[in-house]
C-alpha cells in the first residue's frame, strides 16, 4: 500500500524555509504545511506536503550522502516528467523544479499528488488482491510496459546518445564500475557475475524509451478498477535497449515456488496468486512486443547485477553513516544473494525452478 509516516530522523525538511520558497514560486499564501514521508522505497526521498489543509503536493529529493548523480538527478527526472506528461503517458503532473541547494541542501522538485494505492512487497495475505484481480493488474502492467517501449521517443525532447546501439556494453561496463566504486566487502558471487556479463555482452536488440525500474511498487493503481493511474520513479529512464529494461523488471520478480530464502528478500509482491512466473512474464512480454529475448537469462543476469549494485550503493551510504534507516543494514546480504541467483540462472540456462 501507499504508506505515509512521520519524517525519519535525519531526513527532516526545513519547513519554514520551504514555505517561503514555495509561496514565492507557486504564488500562493502558505500559512501551514504538514510534512509526511512515504515509507516505501530505498532510493530518493519522497514527501507529502499538506499545504493549508487543502492542497496536497509531493516533493522528491536525493537521499543524504548520495554521490551517484545519474541515479538521483532531480532535474533529469523532472524534465522527463515534463516531456511525458503532455503526451498522455501516465505520469504525475510536474509542477516545479528547484536548482537552489540552499533551500533544502539539495535540488528537488514538486509534482502533483495522485491518489490511489501501491501494491508493495510487504502487503499482508489478508489484503491480497483476488487471483482474477491480480491477473488484471498484471495484464495492465505488461500492456503499459510494452506501450512505453513502443512510444515515439524521438519527439519527446530527451537527449539521445549518439551510440544508443552500444547500450548493452555501456550498461554492463557502467554497472561494473559503479559496483567497484561502492564496494565495501569481497562478494565472490558478484565478482563472478561481473566477469560473465563482461564476457557475454550482446548486440543491441533495438532502441526505445525505457523506464529502467518498472515494477509493481512504482505504479499507483485505482482502488476500484486496478487500472494504472500513474507510473512513478522515472529518474533512471533513458533511451536504450528494451530487453535490458525487461531484465531489470525480471530481477525483482519472485516466483511462488522459489526457495524460502529467495522469497524472504520480498523484492516485489509477485508471489500473490494470479501472477505469472518469470518465464511466463518473459513470454507475455515477447508475445505483446514482438521481440525475441531468447531464454532471457542474460537479461535476467544483468538485472540481478544492477540490483546488486543498487543494494551495494545504499549499503555503502548506510555503512558510512549517511543514513540511519535500519532497513539498510541487511542489504549486503541482498548483494550476495543477487550474485548467487544470477549464477544459478546462467548455469541452468533458465529463469524458473533455479534451486
Amino acid at each position: 500500500m501507499n504508506e505515509l509516516s512521520t519524517v525519519r530522523l535525519g531526513e527532516e525538511l526545513d519547513v519554514p524555509k520551504l514555505n517561503r520558497y514555495l509561496s514565492e514560486v507557486l504564488d500562493i499564501n502558505i500559512l501551514n504545511t504538514e510534512v509526511l514521508q512515504f515509507s516505501g522505497g530505498y532510493s530518493n526521498l519522497t514527501y507529502l506536503l499538506k499545504i493549508n489543509y487543502e492542497m496536497n503536493l509531493v516533493l522528491r529529493k536525493p537521499p543524504l550522502g548520495a554521490r551517484v548523480k545519474s541515479g538521483h538527478d532531480m532535474s533529469r527526472e523532472y524534465n522527463i516528467l515534463n516531456a511525458l506528461y503532455p503526451k498522455n503517458i501516465r505520469v504525475p503532473r510536474p509542477i516545479h523544479f528547484c536548482n537552489q541547494t540552499d533551500v533544502l541542501n539539495s535540488e528537488f522538485y514538486i509534482m502533483e499528488y495522485v491518489s490511489g494505492w501501491i501494491l508493495r512487497s510487504d502487503i499482508s495475505e489478508d489484503n491480497y488482491p483476488k487471483p482474477d484481480q491480480m491477473k488484471r493488474i498484471f495484464d495492465t502492467f505488461i500492456d503499459q510496459f510494452v506501450a512505453i517501449h513502443g512510444f515515439e521517443y524521438e519527439n519527446l525532447g530527451l537527449a539521445i546518445s549518439a551510440n544508443a546501439n552500444d547500450y548493452p556494453e555501456r550498461q554492463i561496463v557502467g554497472w561494473t564500475k559503479r559496483y567497484n566504486n561502492a564496494k565495501t566487502d569481497n562478494i565472490s558471487s558478484v565478482e563472478k557475475l561481473i566477469k560473465w556479463l563482461n564476457d557475454h555482452i550482446p548486440a543491441s536488440s533495438g532502441v526505445s524509451l525505457i523506464h529502467n525500474d518498472f515494477k509493481y511498487d512504482n505504479l499507483i493503481l485505482d482502488a476500484g478498477s486496478h487500472e494504472i493511474k500513474a507510473i512513478l520513479d522515472w529518474e533512471m529512464s533513458t533511451i536504450g535497449d528494451p530487453l535490458f529494461d525487461m531484465g531489470s523488471s525480471l530481477a525483482y520478480w519472485i516466483n511462488d515456488d522459489d526457495p524460502e530464502w529467495i522469497q524472504n528478500t520480498i523484492l516485489s509482491p509477485t508471489i500473490i496468486p494470479g501472477n505469472p512466473s518469470r518465464e511466463e512474464l518473459l513470454h507475455a512480454y515477447a508475445k505483446k512486443s514482438g521481440k525475441d529475448p531468447g531464454n532471457g537469462v542474460l537479461y535476467y543476469a544483468y538485472g540481478m547485477l544492477k540490483l546488486a549494485v543498487i543494494a551495494q550503493q545504499i549499503y555503502a551510504r548506510y555503512k558510512a553513516g549517511h543514513t540511519s534507516n535500519i532497513k539498510f543494514a541487511g542489504l549486503i546480504k541482498v548483494v550476495d544473494l543477487c550474485g548467487i541467483i544470477a549464477l544459478q540462472a546462467i548455469q541452468t540456462k533458465k529463469l524458473d525452478k533455479l534451486f
